[in-house]
């Protein structure tokens, strides 16, 4: 029996752009000087996650045999993952760049909300595609 590492490595994006997105919106609810800087921290960390989770996902992907039913759901949640990413990498530059925007400003938040909902709708395919199709089960 082999154990993808996909699955297990998806967990650090996850939670880390999850819990950067809490660090924005408390920041704009409960100004507190350690919030930006933590979601900060949390979208270093999501996007190196993601990053090695996406290595893992695409090496999944080539062992995916020709013609499988799910192959344009996987499709689906593999652009959908490089959607999330990019656009958290996105919010992450806007934070760090000559003229560095407040996790309470506007762009940010709206960043941080269209994240979230390609995000959950990655990990929704995603447990589709291993529960609902089998994809990288034995």
């Amino acid at each position: 029996m082999r154990h993808p590492l996909h699955p297990a490595l998806v967990h650090f994006p996850i939670g880390s752009w999850s819990l950067a997105v809490a660090a924005d919106v408390g920041s704009w609810w409960w100004p507190q000087t350690w919030l930006p800087p933590a979601a900060l921290a949390l979208l270093v960390v999501g996007c190196v996650g993601g990053v090695a989770a996406a290595a893992a996902g695409f090496a999944e992907l080539m062992r995916l045999p020709d013609g499988h039913p799910a192959a344009r759901l996987v499709n689906l949640h593999m652009g959908l993952a490089l959607s999330s990413w990019s656009i958290f990498a996105v919010s992450l530059f806007v934070r760090v760049g000559t003229e560095p925007l407040a996790s309470s400003d506007g762009i940010v938040l709206f960043l941080d909300v269209l994240g979230m909902v390609c995000l959950l709708a990655t990990g929704y395919l995603g447990g589709s595609l291993v529960y609902g199709h089998g994809v990288g089960r034995d």
